[in-house]
């Protein structure tokens, strides 16, 4: 029990940790969200330090169900307005986005990638996904005036809902969609409002 609350505490303050110097809440989009993915990648990095890549494992709809589980249990924290284990709701937020990042690589890696893949190959690929998704972010940003910034992070939680559940529906029809965008998209829009959640949170 000292080891995983130690393990917690660390993983806290690797990523929790407010700049001082920078103020987030006076930071633009771009910067802010470049910011997050920061904080993300190293806790990313550090994992694979400690775990390597068993998360290549993993299924699709594997990965859905543990973003599923995260978005699921910031929902019922909001709801309750209490929690019981350590892990706080920003940290969660920080897990739906890495493992956004995790199905978008397992979408791209080539068929014939190994389970074990070296460190520097698992930060290329990170970093393609996650400069991928800023460009979408900041393309919808130009769109829609950065509205989201008007939401309350309790409807950012049930827009991740509502896109998983969408997401499941695909993985159970074998991903053939007749009009939606797709897994990647929807994948995509999660890890963005999982950033936007974190914003709002900087603010």
């Amino acid at each position: 029990m000292a080891a995983a609350a130690g393990c917690t505490e660390a993983r806290a303050a690797l990523f929790s940790s407010r700049l001082t110097t920078s103020r987030p809440h006076e930071l633009q989009t771009p910067a802010h969200y470049d910011l997050i993915l920061a904080r993300c990648r190293e806790l990313f990095m550090a994992k694979t330090h400690d775990y390597g890549t068993a998360w290549r494992i993993l299924r699709l709809p594997s990965v859905t169900d543990q973003i599923f589980i995260k978005a699921n249990r910031i929902r019922t924290i909001q709801e309750i307005g209490q929690q019981l284990i350590a892990d706080d709701v920003e940290g969660e937020f920080v897990a739906i986005i890495n493992y956004c990042l995790i199905a978008l690589m397992q979408l791209h890696l080539p068929t014939d990638a190994p389970l074990d893949l070296p460190p520097q190959v698992v930060a290329t690929a990170y970093d393609q996904e996650a400069q991928a998704n800023r460009e979408l972010l900041l393309a919808k940003n130009h769109d829609y005036g950065e509205a989201w910034r008007q939401m309350r992070v309790s409807s950012i939680t049930d827009l991740i809902l509502m896109k998983l559940h969408r997401v499941k529906q695909l993985e159970n029809i074998g991903g053939a969609a007749l009009v939606s965008e797709g897994v990647e998209g929807s994948y995509r829009d999660i890890l963005n409002y999982a950033v936007f959640a974190l914003i709002l949170a900087d603010s």
